[in-house]
């Protein structure tokens, strides 16, 4: 028979249904061996490690039947799958496994890594949110994402819409790297409308999952994707969430993981920033701009590029918006918190025409924002009023 390599070995594992948790008290109980000796151990031993039945099964069929047996054909067709697209398996034991990710209670003994698998040794930043966000929450996710990225930080998220993308696609828009951690297969894309987006990650960074192929989404696998996105990285920045929320997760295991923790104060009207708000009360730190990042994790970051500009300056400010005098007042008659129509009618003192003319101007000109009928500021506004 010919040699077959480690990998597949350990996709053997998978296959053979022996969990990660199981395959951490295995390598704990005897770190000179791995799945190629696991799976000829008694099943006393085996089960002693926690394996259950349906494993334990698994390995007594490999051990008869041995490539003929179905985990090893599934684990021969996923190692030619994997091969062929150059995906990398790293376990705890090889060299490149990040250093960060073996410091948390619960590492994942086999990652999957397609892409620049030396980003992962680069200092990473979580930047996590609401799926549904705000287009504020997405454009401070962009900025935030943009200077990070080009001040040397990998930007770490997990792909998801909203706050995640946008993270994302500003590291790539400024010329860094960004890491996808998904709750499912590698051979997978969720949400599917982000192929495109996946695709761009895994040629400017990487994507990473401790799933086997064909796994599908699954609710239960999103909190166990969240610890790796914070055991990944130097601490986690919470752009918008609510108070029930996948975002607060990973924000609970960046502070049980001993990581920084970050969050974005946004009104007590939102609901998509009550859980950043209950994070600040609860000690992460309030972030105003990305100096407050940047002087927690002093020392991570990149020197700015001779003749660029400042790590600060990276972004841009807001372009000031001239106001008519039709647009003033209806301005002025909107706060920072969502405002209903009947409010600005009433503030503005303008006929109900020209309020939603102005309404349609200013929404035009970026300064304010309609959220389900309702309006507000823009957090970086900037107006002028008519000469």
């Amino acid at each position: 028979m010919t040699t077959l390599p480690s990998s597949f070995y350990w996709l053997l594992a998978q296959q053979a249904g022996i969990t990660a948790a199981t395959q951490r008290r295995l390598l704990a109980s005897d770190s000179s061996v791995g799945p190629e000796q696991w799976l000829s151990w008694s099943p006393t031993r085996l089960r002693a490690c926690g394996a259950g039945d349906a494993a334990l099964a698994a390995a007594d069929q490999w051990r008869r039947q041995r490539t003929n047996s179905p985990i090893a054909q599934q684990a021969l067709r996923d190692l030619e799958w994997i091969e062929s697209r150059q995906v990398r398996l790293l376990t705890m034991r090889d060299a490149a496994y990040p250093s960060l990710l073996l410091e948390i209670p619960d590492p994942p003994p086999l990652l999957y890594v397609w892409g620049d698998c030396e980003c992962l040794a680069q200092p990473q930043l979580a930047i996590v949110g609401s799926r549904r966000s705000t287009g504020q929450g997405c454009g401070d996710a962009t900025e935030f994402s943009s200077v990070l990225a080009r001040a040397g930080f990998v930007i770490t998220s997990g792909l998801a819409l909203g706050i995640d993308a946008a993270a994302h696609r500003a590291a790539l828009a400024a010329g860094g790297k960004t890491i996808a951690v998904l709750g499912h297969g590698i051979d997978r894309v969720y949400p599917a409308q982000h192929r495109e987006l996946a695709e761009a990650v895994r040629q400017s960074g990487a994507l990473i999952t401790e799933f086997p192929l064909g796994t599908p989404p699954r609710a239960p696998h999103f909190p166990s994707r969240n610890r790796i996105i914070s055991g990944l990285s130097l601490g986690v920045l919470v752009v918008e969430a609510a108070l029930q929320s996948g975002s607060l997760v990973t924000a609970r295991l960046a502070a049980e993981q001993n990581r920084e923790v970050f969050a974005l104060p946004g009104s007590i009207h939102n609901p998509v920033s009550r859980g950043c708000n209950a994070l600040i009360r609860n000690g992460a730190t309030l972030v105003q701009d990305v100096d407050d990042i940047l002087a927690e994790l002093r020392g991570w970051m990149r020197p700015p590029e001779t003749g660029s500009a400042s790590r600060v300056a990276a972004v841009q400010p807001a372009r000031a918006v001239t106001l008519s005098a039709q647009q003033a007042p209806v301005f002025e008659a909107i706060g920072f918190q969502p405002t209903p129509l009947d409010c600005i009618i009433d503030r503005a003192q303008q006929p109900l025409p020209a309020i939603l003319v102005a309404l349609a101007e200013l929404e035009l000109a970026g300064v304010i924002e309609n959220r389900a009928g309702n309006y507000l500021r823009c957090a970086d506004a900037c107006v002028e009023p008519t000469g």
